[in-house]
Order: structure tokens, then C-alpha cells, then sequence
């Protein structure tokens, strides 16, 4: 996703209400962290279980929090997601990049990009995946499923290679 598209993501998540950003940086996204980076809205942590107990604790005081991650960092976290986010029914979003879905990719991205789409289904994560086209229509989606207290997944495919 090219760089403007993310920075207008990020700017229409915080306006729409999204108080906290929290997690792994990863390159997929550079644009949409860089934005946060820029207002003050980031915090970045080392694991993305650690942004997801953080995002947690903000949620349960009322704030609005979105985690982003790379899908390793996602398959690393869902014992996090399952016994905590998912169990005690925590609201946030989960911005995940997804690596591994191009045919040319690095070999350390070809397996979590091809069991992604079934871990998220597994463990009953709703979720779209997030493009130039549909951004708008998906992050009133995903403001909407969020008012509802619930958990939900944006995917944003990594349409380049390093």
C-alpha cells in the first residue's frame, strides 16, 4: 500500500476515535507508523504480546486502541488473543500485516503467509483485509464492529518485496 493511503489510514482511524497505537513496527505499514510516530499516538513495544496487554489495559479504561504487528508476531500471539482479548471479550483492533502471500517472497515469509488466513479464522477473529480501494469503507467497518465492543482483524497485504 502506498505511502499516502497509509498516512490517510492512520489520520482517519484518530479521528474517528482510535486513542492508542500500539506495537511491532513492521515495514508493511512503515507509512502508517511513521504517521503515528510524527502526531505522538505510537508507543512501540518488543513483542506483540506486550502491545496487546498494554492496548488491553487501555481499552478496559475506555480508550479506543488499535495493535499492529507483522502475521509472525500475530501467530507468536494467540495465546494472548485467545485467553485474554478474546476471552474477556476486550475491544481493540489488530492491524496485521501479511507477509508470504507473494509467490517471489523471502522464504521465512512463506509459511505464516499461507496459514494466516486459516489461523485467523480459527480462532474467530472477524476481520478484512485493508486496501487502496476499500480503505474508507473498511475502517468505518472495523470503527463500527469496535463501538460494539468487539475484537476484530484489519490485514494489509505487503505488496512489495524488500
Amino acid at each position: 500500500m502506498n505511502e499516502k493511503k497509509q498516512r490517510e489510514i492512520f489520520n482517519l482511524l484518530k479521528k474517528k476515535g482510535i486513542k492508542n497505537f500500539v506495537g511491532v513496527p513492521d515495514s508493511t505499514m512503515k507509512y502508517f507508523i511513521d504517521e503515528g510516530l510524527k502526531k505522538g499516538n505510537i508507543i512501540i513495544t518488543t513483542r506483540e504480546e506486550e502491545a496487546i496487554g498494554i492496548a488491553a489495559g487501555m481499552s478496559m479504561s475506555n480508550e479506543k486502541s488499535l495493535v499492529f504487528m507483522q502475521n509472525a508476531g500475530f501467530a507468536n500471539s494467540i495465546s494472548t488473543i485467545t485467553s485474554l482479548i478474546k476471552l474477556y471479550e476486550i475491544p481493540m483492533i489488530l492491524l496485521i500485516g501479511w507477509r508470504g502471500f507473494l509467490k517471489d517472497d523471502a522464504p521465512e515469509h512463506k509459511k505464516i503467509g499461507e496459514i494466516q488466513p486459516d489461523l485467523i479464522k480459527i480462532i474467530g477473529l472477524e476481520s478484512r483485509i485493508i486496501s487502496e480501494k476499500n480503505f474508507k469503507n473498511v475502517c468505518d467497518w472495523a470503527i463500527t464492529e469496535l463501538n460494539k465492543k468487539k475484537i476484530i482483524g484489519l490485514i494489509i497485504k505487503r505488496d512489495f518485496l524488500d
